[in-house]
């Protein structure tokens, strides 16, 4: 596969990547600090007592850990669409309250998976969707009003210098160590070009109160990622 990977194949390519992926985004500096600095983030009252969250696109459960650790006391739904991903979670330890979900994020409804949340985190999924617009109009209508939606994603293209940074880790590290790894770099390739493609930090702020949220705010992260990685946080809208 190219870099043009179709938005329908991107869970077959991380099923294959599955087995590998926790040790290679395990030799990212910051990528575990990083997703728990967003999940706090969202700031969540007395450990998340009572409320109901959405991990949306959860993997290999780095992003459930960063919101578990942020909300102990919360309900979690994990859910990612791919099967491999999605195993690798679940072999994990993991308290009761914690539940995983197979199946794509755009048809979380006919898998039983339906609101009100009193949250929803979403790490690295938006950018790998064939229609985000749709998505974040069906995550405002999945929370409470005023309920928060936090995005851990890449954006570079507001920064010469980050696309320069983020483009020289893939060539040089990224996907290398996934052609070593698993022996395709079907995913590593896309990963480089989906990051490159997507909204620059401005225009995703736009875009997340063109669906319905306000209070919409970004912060990046430290360390190599600085002004490649960001925390987005917004409300519904009431």
């Amino acid at each position: 596969m190219s870099e043009a990977l179709p938005h329908a194949r991107v869970p077959a390519a991380f099923d294959v990547g599955a087995a590998a992926y926790d040790r290679l985004v395990g030799a990212n500096p910051g990528y575990h600090d990083h997703l728990r600095l967003s999940a706090q983030r969202m700031v969540l009252p007395d450990g998340g007592r009572g409320m109901r969250l959405l991990d949306a696109g959860c993997g290999t459960g780095a992003s459930t850990a960063a919101l578990l650790a942020a909300a102990p006391h919360a309900q979690i739904v994990a859910v990612d669409a791919s099967a491999g991903m999605l195993a690798e979670a679940q072999a994990k330890p993991w308290p009761g309250s914690v539940d995983f979900v197979h199946s794509r994020i755009e048809d979380v409804a006919a898998a039983g998976v339906t609101g009100p949340f009193d949250g929803i985190f979403a790490a690295y999924l938006l950018r790998n969707l064939a229609d985000p617009d749709a998505q974040l109009q069906e995550f405002r209508d999945m929370l409470r009003p005023g309920a928060p939606l936090t995005v851990h994603e890449y954006s570079v293209r507001d920064s010469p210098v980050a696309t320069a940074v983020w483009n020289a880790v893939c060539w040089a590290i990224i996907i290398p160590a996934g052609r070593l790894r698993t022996g395709d770099v079907s995913l590593y390739t896309y990963l480089r070009r989906s990051v490159v493609d997507f909204d620059g930090a401005s225009e995703f702020r736009d875009r997340l109160v063109r669906n319905g949220f306000s209070d919409v705010r970004s912060e990046t992260v430290p360390g190599w990622q600085r002004n490649v990685v960001h925390t987005f946080t917004a409300r519904a809208r009431r």
